[in-house]
C-alpha cells in the first residue's frame, strides 16, 4: 500500500472514530476517552489533511471552525416552508383545539405528544446522502440565512449522519445558548466593557448574525431537532418514531417528551414540564402539543401561516414586582464600573431577590430607570435577576434620576471609557476593589480554592494593608491573620494551611486564578495542556496562539498583553518563588469514573454541584444535565426536583450525599462500580 493510500485509510478511519466520539458525548452522553484524548485525535486528523489536502471533505470534523470570515450570508429558498406555531396562554383553548381536531377528523383514532418549548432560533438543516449540505434560518418562512459556517461550529450537530441516513433528511429544530453559558458570556462581556446580551434567545441570534465563526465558536451554543421538512428515501408513522430515528442519525432530540391519549392528559403533564422549567440546559417557555400520528398532517392542514395539527402553550413569565431603593456601584477585578440595583426583597422563582445587575449606564436610560421606582423582574435566563420594565403608572413625583460617578467610588481615581466600549473602568490597578476582587477570584474554588479565604477575610487582608497582589498570600504569617476581627489561632492555622496546600494546584487552575481576561477554565485547560508550563505560555506570540481552537486572535491578543505586563510578570515571579505549581503534570487526569454519566441535582453538604462536577470529571466521568436511560447515576441532594422521579421511573441507580463520597473516595468501590457490583442496595 502506497503512502497515499495509508495516509487516505487513516483518515478515513479517524473521521470515523471522532464522529463516534461526538456521538457518544453529545447524543449518547457516554463518552468513552477524555478531552485530552478527543483533541489528540482531532489533532492527529488535521495534520494528515494538511499533508494530503487531496483528501480534504466539507464533512470533515476539522471543518467545523475554518475559513475566513464571510462578507455577507446568502439567501437559499425552503424546499419546504419553514411555518411557525400558533400560540396560547390558555388551557381552555388547547380544549378548543381539542375540539377542533375532533371536527376535522372524526372518525380519526389518534394521540398527542408533548415537548419542551425551547426558547431559542429556529434553524433548518440539509443533509443529502447523509452529509450536511447547508443549515439555514426560517427567515420569512419561505427563504433564510445560509448560516452553515455557523452550525458547524456546534459540535453536537453532525456533519455526516449515521450510517442508512436516507437520500434526503431535512430536519428543522432550535439553536440555543446554554443557560449557564450564557451567564458567564455576559460576566466576560461586562468585564471587557462590552455591552451584555439581554437574554439567552438575544444572544443566541446575535451569535448567528455573526460572519466570523470563529467567534461563533466561543459561544456556547447547542441544537435540538423535532421535525423534518423534505423528505426523500424514508418516511415516518409517528412523530415519536421521528424523533427516535433523528437520534439513531446523531442528531440531538428534546431531553423528555410525553405520549398522551387525550386532552386532559396534556394538561396535566403540562404541569410537569413547567415545574421542571429550571432543569433544563435551555430557556424553555412552555410545552409544543402535536398529534403523534404524521398520516393525519394532510387531513388536517394548516393555515396561511400554522399546522392545525401542532400549537404551542406559553407559560407566563415568572415576574415579581417590586421597589428600587437604590443604585449602588460595583467595581470588578478589571476596574469595570457595575450599577446595581438594590431592591426591596422579593420571591422570585423559589428564591429572595434582594439585588438586580443594570449592566451600564446605557440600560438605565434606555429603560428609564429612576430611583424609587417600582419596577418589574424576572430572571434572564432562568439565573440572573433582571429589571424588565419600570411600571411608570406608579411613580409619585418623588423618583429620582441617576447619574454614574465621575470618579472611581471605591479609590477615587479618575474613570475612563475606552474607544469601543460601553462600560466605564476605574483606571487605577491597585484600586482596592479590583485587587479584591482580583484575590477573591484567585482564591475561589474554580481556581486555587483556598479554604477559609472569603470576601470578607480578604477585604479585612487589603484594608489592613497586607496583601495587594494573590503573590503576598504566601507571605502571610499566622500572627498577622490571628490579629484580624473574628479570627482566632485555629482559624488562622487553617488559614494559612489552605494557602500552603495551593501551591500544588494543578497547573490549568492557576492560569484560571490569573485572572487574565476572557480566559474562563476552559480556556485555562487548553493553555495549560498545549504550553505545559509558564515560561511557554508567557513566551507565546498571538499568532501562536491564535491557531490553538477555542482560543483564537482576540483572546490571544489578551494573554500577550497580560504576560507583556510588568505587574503582571512580577506577580508570577513571586508565585514561582513561592513554590506555586506553574507546570502541567503527565497524566494527572484520573480513570476510576471512565464511561460513567452523572446527574447531579439537589443541594449537598459537604460540596456546591459545581465541585461535584469537578470531582467527577477529575476522575474521567461525564456529568449531564438531564436523566436518560445512558444514565450511570443520579446524585440527589436535598430537595431533589423531577430528575430524582425521572430516574426512579427508568431504574436509575440514585446516590444519596454519603453514598456519592463513598463513590469518590474507595478505590475499591470504584473498581466494584465499574463491574456494576457496587452494593449500596439499589
Amino acid at each position: 500500500m502506497s503512502e497515499k493510500e495509508q495516509a487516505k485509510q487513516q483518515i478515513e478511519e479517524l473521521r470515523a472514530e471522532i464522529e463516534k466520539h461526538n456521538r457518544l458525548y453529545y447524543i449518547n452522553a457516554t463518552p468513552e476517552i477524555a478531552d485530552r484524548e478527543y483533541d489528540r485525535l482531532l489533532q492527529s486528523l488535521e495534520d494528515l489533511e494538511k499533508k494530503f489536502p487531496e483528501f480534504g471533505s466539507p464533512s470533515s470534523p476539522t471543518r467545523r471552525v475554518g475559513g475566513a470570515p464571510l462578507e455577507e450570508f446568502r439567501s437559499i429558498r425552503h424546499s419546504v416552508p419553514m411555518m411557525s406555531l400558533s400560540n396560547t396562554y390558555s388551557k381552555e383553548e388547547l380544549v378548543d383545539f381539542d375540539g377542533r381536531i375532533k371536527k376535522l377528523i372524526p372518525d380519526k383514532k389518534y394521540t398527542y405528544i408533548l415537548e419542551p418549548k425551547i426558547d431559542g432560533v429556529a434553524i433548518s438543516l440539509r443533509y443529502e446522502n447523509g452529509e450536511l449540505v447547508h443549515a439555514v434560518t426560517r427567515g420569512d418562512g419561505k427563504t433564510g440565512d445560509d448560516v452553515t459556517s455557523n452550525i458547524k461550529t456546534i459540535r453536537s450537530v453532525p456533519l455526516r449522519l449515521s450510517a442508512g441516513a436516507p437520500a434526503v433528511l431535512e430536519v428543522r429544530g432550535e439553536v440555543y445558548m446554554d443557560t449557564a453559558g450564557f451567564a458567564k458570556l455576559n460576566e466576560a462581556r461586562q468585564e471587557t466593557g462590552q455591552e451584555p446580551f439581554a437574554n439567552p434567545r438575544n444572544a443566541c441570534a446575535g451569535s448567528l448574525k455573526q460572519l466570523d465563526p470563529r467567534e461563533v465558536a466561543k459561544r456556547p451554543l447547542d441544537a435540538i431537532f423535532y421535525a423534518t421538512g423534505e423528505l426523500d428515501g424514508i418516511s415516518f408513522e409517528t412523530h415519536e418514531q421521528m424523533l427516535q430515528s433523528l437520534k439513531n442519525y446523531g442528531l440531538r432530540i428534546t431531553p423528555t417528551y410525553w405520549i398522551c391519549n387525550e386532552i386532559q392528559e396534556v394538561l396535566g403533564k403540562l404541569d410537569d414540564l413547567e415545574n421542571m422549567r429550571h432543569e433544563f440546559s435551555f430557556e424553555m417557555d412552555g410545552g409544543v402539543i402535536k398529534i403523534n400520528e404524521r398520516r393525519l398532517y394532510g387531513p388536517l392542514g394548516s393555515t396561511a401561516k400554522s399546522p392545525r395539527w401542532a400549537v404551542a402553550y406559553k407559560y407566563e413569565p415568572e415576574q415579581a414586582e417590586t421597589t428600587l431603593n437604590a443604585i449602588s456601584i460595583q467595581v470588578g477585578r478589571t476596574g469595570v464600573l457595575t450599577p446595581v440595583a438594590e431592591l426591596e426583597p422579593v420571591q422570585l422563582a423559589g428564591t429572595t431577590v434582594k439585588r438586580a445587575t443594570l449592566h451600564n449606564e446605557d440600560e438605565i436610560r434606555r429603560k428609564d430607570i429612576k430611583v424609587g421606582d417600582k419596577v418589574i423582574i424576572e430572571k434572564a435566563g432562568e439565573i440572573i435577576p433582571a429589571i424588565v420594565r419600570v411600571v411608570t403608572e406608579k411613580r409619585t413625583g418623588k423618583e429620582t434620576d441617576f447619574a454614574m460617578p465621575t470618579a472611581c467610588p471605591v479609590c477615587g481615581s479618575a474613570i475612563e471609557k475606552r474607544e469601543g466600549e460601553v462600560a466605564l473602568r476605574c483606571i487605577n490597578l491597585q484600586c482596592p476593589a479590583q485587587v479584591k476582587n482580583w484575590i477573591a477570584h484567585y482564591a475561589s474554588r474554580g481556581a486555587m480554592d483556598i479554604n477559609g479565604l472569603g470576601e470578607s477575610l480578604v477585604e479585612q487582608l487589603v484594608d489592613n494593608g497586607l496583601i495587594r497582589t494573590p503573590a503576598d498570600l504566601y507571605s502571610l504569617t499566622k500572627e498577622q491573620v490571628a490579629g484580624l476581627d473574628r479570627m482566632g489561632g485555629k482559624s488562622a492555622d487553617n488559614l494559612i494551611k489552605g494557602i500552603e496546600e495551593s501551591k500544588a494546584r494543578p497547573f490549568e487552575r492557576v492560569i484560571f486564578g490569573l485572572g487574565i481576561r476572557q480566559v474562563g477554565k476552559r480556556a485555562a485547560q487548553i493553555l495549560a495542556d498545549e504550553f505545559k508550563n509558564i515560561d511557554a505560555l508567557m513566551t507565546a506570540d498571538v499568532q501562536t496562539l491564535e491557531e490553538i481552537r477555542d482560543i483564537g486572535p482576540i483572546v490571544g491578543k489578551t494573554i500577550v498583553a497580560y504576560f507583556q505586563a510588568l505587574e503582571s510578570r512580577t506577580v508570577i515571579d513571586r508565585l514561582r518563588a513561592a513554590g506555586v505549581n506553574f507546570e502541567q503534570e503527565e497524566g494527572s487526569m484520573g480513570s476510576e469514573l471512565d464511561g460513567l454519566t452523572f446527574v447531579l441535582t439537589g443541594s449537598m453538604e459537604s460540596m456546591s454541584r459545581e465541585e461535584a462536577g469537578d470531582k467527577i470529571h477529575a476522575r474521567g466521568g461525564k456529568v449531564s444535565s438531564s436523566v436518560s436511560k445512558n444514565t450511570s447515576y443520579l446524585v440527589a441532594g436535598e430537595s431533589a426536583g423531577s430528575k430524582l422521579d425521572k430516574a426512579e421511573e427508568l431504574g436509575i441507580t440514585i446516590l444519596d450525599e454519603e453514598q456519592f463520597l463513598a463513590l469518590l473516595g474507595s478505590d475499591e468501590k470504584l473498581k466494584d462500580d465499574k463491574a456494576g457490583q457496587m452494593g449500596f442496595g439499589f
